[in-house]
């Protein structure tokens, strides 16, 4: 019955998605809904955008063995990422109307900076969606009671996703990202409550988490304990920050206001409705200790739907899969548009410059269809991995190869074509052998990768200036001599 309701919710989603892609007449419309969201849908989508699988199943299996100094990454690295969005980086970008994140490269710096960081930012999107993937082959599976395998759940939770976003792009991904978040904050809302009469009210909950030590937030006073606290801090708040599906919601609102405010209050709203997915899994402690003490050892990604499973009415478990399912098919529909959309205007356009708009609405919905494919083989083949961990790992590329290159190309007049691309190169060299070396376990990867990416850009573009004032100096003392 329970699989029936939820396979039904699959369907009127599919169903509100498809109506809305009436709206798309042309690739402006797929890719940023035509600058028409206002304020509520710009804050609904970006909120959405970052609640996925890992806010419900990542971050609380990491809440419960780090307490809050092993979540700093997510959600309060993920949700400064879109605050900073807001204060910094919507205003100036929104005010050139542009398409992609990609573009801003291409007339900042040129067509290979424009190219080399399409494919940065669209390697990153693969452990992000495979997330998203893996969390509903994992959905699937708890609800048949493992008739459905992971992959076969997969595959269903891709198809459900696929059948909107291929025809409605950014229009049917905001719109249902509205609806399944009225329906998350409502649905986790009223679990909580539950899960703390439950408990025996919410001060034992908070009460354990105490005792537990889990409001443990700073690192120890260490150099390296605080050298990977930050690297884990910066690597979603600045590493997202140069990525479209965030661009696309700046650019996809009605206007400058909606654009800078709505991922202010989106990430101030991430951060606070973060903590439900902590508190629940913190009561499972208490409702049924055993059991979650042995998932957390086997697998903390099914402690949540087991304790809902095992332990609530089903009421309670149409609410929370309904609730989950809208935080993994709005995180996933956004991600699956988003790299699909650059690709095809920052790669695929420059081999047919004379495409139609019509021809290129068209291979965009071709690339949303492979990349889906991709996503779904990478994620099948990862099967085991953290879903928190490949979130997380997911942004350190970008971060070391494109924040840089787009921070100084918006606030600091001097950066260059070479500063960006010395830039790219020394912050994801440096970034790879800290990652497949030693170093790596000394000092965090994303943190030497950043610095270098910005000793590249001061060194690539101030020293042709200096270069040049030394030659000219030097002509002008020949000439006195």
């Amino acid at each position: 019955m329970l699989l029936t309701l939820v396979i039904a919710y699959l369907l009127v989603t599919i169903a509100i998605g498809l109506l809305a892609a009436k709206k798309v007449h042309n690739s402006a419309d797929f890719a940023i809904a035509g600058r028409h969201l206002p304020l509520a849908m710009i804050v609904t989508t970006t909120f959405a955008t970052w609640f996925g699988s890992e806010t419900v199943l990542g971050i609380p299996a990491k809440f419960v063995n780090g307490g809050l100094h092993g979540v700093i990454e997510d959600p309060f690295g993920a949700g400064l990422c879109l605050i900073l969005v807001g204060l910094f980086f919507a205003g100036r970008l929104y005010r050139m109307t542009l398409l992609t994140i990609s573009d801003f490269y291409r007339e900042r710096y040129g067509r290979i900076v424009e190219v080399v960081c399409t494919v940065i930012i669209m390697l990153s999107y693969l452990g992000w969606v495979s997330a998203q993937v893996t969390a509903l082959g994992l959905v699937f599976n708890v609800l048949s009671n493992g008739a459905i395998s992971m992959s076969v759940g997969m595959v269903i939770g891709v198809v459900s996703i696929l059948a909107y976003t291929l025809f409605g792009g950014m229009w049917s991904v905001a719109i249902t990202d509205f609806m399944q978040m009225i329906i998350l904050v409502v649905g986790l809302s009223i679990l909580a409550v539950f899960a703390s009469s439950e408990a025996g009210g919410a001060d034992k909950v908070l009460a354990l988490a105490i005792s537990k030590d889990m409001f443990h937030f700073l690192p120890e006073p260490d150099l390296k304990e605080w050298l990977f606290f930050v690297g884990a801090a910066v690597t979603i708040m600045f590493g997202s920050i140069p990525q479209q599906d965030v661009f696309q919601r700046v650019m996809s609102a009605n206007n400058i206001n909606s654009a800078t405010k709505g991922p202010v209050i989106g990430g101030v709203c991430y951060i606070l409705f973060a903590f439900v997915p902590m508190f629940l899994v913190v009561s499972a402690m208490i409702i049924m200790p055993e059991k979650t003490q042995t998932l957390m050892a086997e697998d903390p990604q099914r402690v949540l739907p087991t304790l809902v499973m095992e332990q609530m009415p089903f009421v309670m478990q149409v609410m929370f899969f309904g609730a989950l399912l809208s935080a993994i098919k709005s995180c996933a529909s956004a991600t699956l548009l988003a790299p699909s959309v650059t690709f095809t205007e920052n790669i695929w356009r420059q081999f047919n410059p004379n495409q139609t708009d019509q021809q290129e609405l068209r291979a965009m919905r071709v690339t949303v269809l492979v990349f889906s494919v991709l996503v779904l083989v990478y994620a099948i083949f990862m099967q085991g991995t953290s879903i928190y961990e490949m979130v997380s790992n997911a942004y350190q590329v970008p971060l070391v190869g494109a924040f840089v290159p787009l921070t100084f190309g918006l606030y600091w007049k001097r950066a260059s074509t070479q500063g960006a691309i010395l830039a790219i190169v020394l912050g994801s060299g440096v970034w790879a052998i800290f990652v497949f070396s030693a170093a790596g376990e000394f000092f965090p990867a994303q943190l030497a990768g950043l610095a270098a990416s910005l000793v590249g850009m001061l060194a690539g573009s101030l020293a042709p200036q200096w270069i040049r004032n030394s030659h000219a100096s030097h002509h002008e003392l020949v000439g006195v001599s």
